[in-house]
């Protein structure tokens, strides 16, 4: 039986690592929607108790009576232990749409200054520990977020500002892994790994709707804080921030990423500065930037509103909205896949080029999705037509993992963490400039105008992003890449070389044991 390779085992925890930092990030998306029961919860009641005996007011009274009644019996540990405590606390949460927009957007207010610091202490400190030591330690704030949330909505916003500002340091930090774990014609289907955060939601988005509906919405804080301390032992202990230090690893896979990745790290240079000057001066690089703030945007927008959308404009109950908000990430983790192989295979054959490849794949995350969002703008009123256009939409950003991410290691893998987090720190603001936006133009105006609005603003985001990438964008190495020399690619190069030599005389030797053999 082969022995699975190192760089397989690292997919599949990285894939996992995403699943647990989106965990973090939609758990209140999905959980506010069933906190927020005094207004929304009581219309499908009322409309079903109408339809029943329009005129019967004691019916009515006696239905809502039930509901209150089903919701209060469920067990909160959070509410037994300030009852113990003695502690008063807010039984039922009677947040208006600015509020809630204020606290879905408080992950992503500080998520931007850990960016750049992100790459730069993965550099420095290693992928493993930054990226581990952010995930989990976001999981564990989770614990938190209960008792927050029944003490004052701003405790929770200053709860989820300091969640996002930890987890900030996640995304470029795994650049800098990927930048020494993987070979340049791989990273497209390597870089899928990242979109651990569709299944994620996928995943989680059902899940949770099911655990609401089965106990309290407190418990799914309980789990996010579970799993994510499960993930983090086994990423410990199983993740390395270099195929040289991996203990497991096969010689002949180590000869082969070190061999693939000796050209792309070489240096020329004498500096050990990072070329700041350059960096900011270079039109890829912002051309990422843009491309990544029109899909992030795109992105949030669908994920963060999806539950909210589902529930307010469609009237379904927690455990629909719940399974239909996850299963557009589940297609874009599918498409991710399928596109990334195809990718992969047009470069490896020469059938295209980076440039081009790169191009083709922001057009499909970008300006495609623009499009499937645009019609949603227009169409969307009919639940079926929602629920395909949303889907579409969202599945076709898979290509983001064949388009700027994947560029962002082309043109500066010995700076991938850095530039990963120069774009992170400008493509984050949409996270939480589009919760308020949308909180603006629906107060006191759930309506499906109101959320068309929402959906063209999207769209021209999208679409516009894509159009600029695809016009001025390029996905060659940057000069600037050799200005470091680092000690690692000095050692690296001998390493190989060495290598080289120790299967070039394993051969030589082999070859006089078996003509002595066959003498014999």
């Amino acid at each position: 039986m082969s022995k699975v390779q190192a760089r397989t085992v690292l997919w599949y925890l990285v894939f996992m690592g995403f699943a647990v930092n989106y965990m973090i990030r939609i758990n209140l998306n999905i959980t506010i929607v069933e906190m927020i029961t005094t207004k929304r919860a009581a219309t499908p009641v009322l409309k079903i108790t109408r339809a029943a005996n329009e005129n019967n007011g004691t019916a009515t009274n006696q239905l809502l009576t039930h509901y209150t009644a089903k919701q209060n019996s469920k067990f909160s540990f959070e509410k037994h232990l300030l009852n113990l405590a003695n502690i008063p606390y807010e039984d039922g949460f009677h947040w208006d749409e600015y509020q809630q927009g204020l606290v879905l957007g408080a992950f992503f207010w500080a998520h931007w200054i850990t960016q750049i610091p992100g790459g730069i202490l993965a550099k420095k400190f290693g992928t493993k520990i930054v990226f581990g030591l952010a995930n989990v330690i976001g999981c564990w704030l989770c614990f938190l977020i209960p008792i927050a949330a029944y003490l004052d909505y701003r405790i929770l916003i200053w709860l989820r500002l300091a969640q996002g500002l930890i987890t900030g340091l996640a995304w470029p930090a795994m650049h800098v892994l990927t930048a020494k774990w993987i070979p340049p014609n791989e990273r497209s289907k390597f870089v899928t790994a990242y979109l651990g955060s569709s299944v994620g939601i996928a995943l989680f988005y059902p899940l949770f709707g099911y655990v609401m509906h089965w106990a309290s919405w407190e418990w799914v804080y309980h789990i996010c804080g579970v799993l994510g301390t499960f993930w983090w032992l086994a990423w410990m202990a199983l993740v390395f921030d270099s195929p040289i230090q991996h203990p497991r690893i096969s010689e002949q896979e180590l000869h082969y990423i070190e061999k693939s990745l000796v050209a792309s790290r070489q240096t020329t240079g004498s500096s050990s500065l990072t070329p700041w000057k350059s960096i900011f001066m270079s039109r890829p690089v912002w051309m990422n930037v843009i491309a990544q703030w029109g899909g992030i945007w795109g992105l949030f927008t669908l994920m963060t509103q999806a539950p909210t959308y589902f529930r307010v404009i469609h009237n379904w109950n927690i455990t629909a909205t719940g399974i239909l908000s996850g299963l557009p990430h589940l297609m874009r983790m599918l498409f991710a896949l399928v596109f990334s192989m195809f990718a992969d295979y047009l470069l490896k054959s020469e059938k295209m080029s980076r440039t081009n490849l790169r191009k083709l794949a922001t057009a499909v995350c970008c300006i495609v999705k623009g499009l499937m969002v645009l019609a949603l703008a227009y169409f969307g009123h009919n639940a079926t037509a929602a629920v395909v256009l949303l889907t579409l939409a969202t599945m076709f950003h898979g290509a983001v993992s064949s388009g700027p991410l994947a560029s962002i290691v082309d043109i500066a893998p010995n700076y991938a963490g850095i530039v990963l987090g120069i774009s992170g720190t400008i493509g984050v603001l949409p996270g939480f400039i589009s919760p308020y936006v949308v909180g603006v133009l629906t107060l006191g105006n759930q309506t499906f105008e109101s959320w068309k609005n929402v959906f063209l603003i999207c769209s021209a985001m999208l679409i516009g992003s894509g159009i600029l990438y695809v016009f001025f964008t390029d996905s060659t190495l940057q000069s600037w890449n050799g200005h470091s020399t680092s000690s690692d690619d000095k050692e690296l190069q001998k390493l190989t070389d060495h290598r080289d030599e120790d299967l070039k005389n394993n051969k030589i030797n082999l070859s006089e044991t078996i003509e002595q053999l066959s003498r014999g």
